[in-house]
């Protein structure tokens, strides 16, 4: 018998993989400032004890992917705190595919709803 704990843990994986880059464009995009990894994962962290949809072990690849596709630039800054920190914000080609997947994810949220409400039967 299939455990139900690691089908959900798989089916949130996959579910969350898309949801992350979308997630972390949209927050970049709209900081007034670049923004460091610790900052971002405060920012996108659920307040109460819930667990988080993107965890901070798994911020850093998707800014990474993100950033080697041209949809982020990043630098690297001193902290007066501890080691640099790397920034990141959007590039134009970012927010060109941002709204472009802002549009992919409300047809594919609209087409689940109708499924799940029952509306496509």
């Amino acid at each position: 018998m299939t455990d139900p704990d690691q089908v959900d843990k798989k089916f949130k994986k996959e579910i969350t993989a898309g949801i992350a880059s979308l997630a972390l464009l949209k927050v970049l995009e709209q900081s007034p400032k670049p923004m460091y990894g610790y900052e971002i994962a405060k920012l996108v962290s659920p307040e109460d004890d819930s667990e988080p949809l993107i965890k901070q072990g798994g911020l850093y690849p998707v800014l990474r992917s993100l950033e080697k596709n041209g949809l982020l630039s990043s630098s690297v800054e001193p902290s007066v705190s501890g080691p640099p920190r790397r920034y990141y914000t959007t590039t134009q080609e970012g927010n060109t595919a941002l709204e472009r997947w802002v549009s992919i994810w409300q047809e594919a949220r609209d087409f689940v709803d109708q499924i799940l409400e029952g509306e496509l039967i």
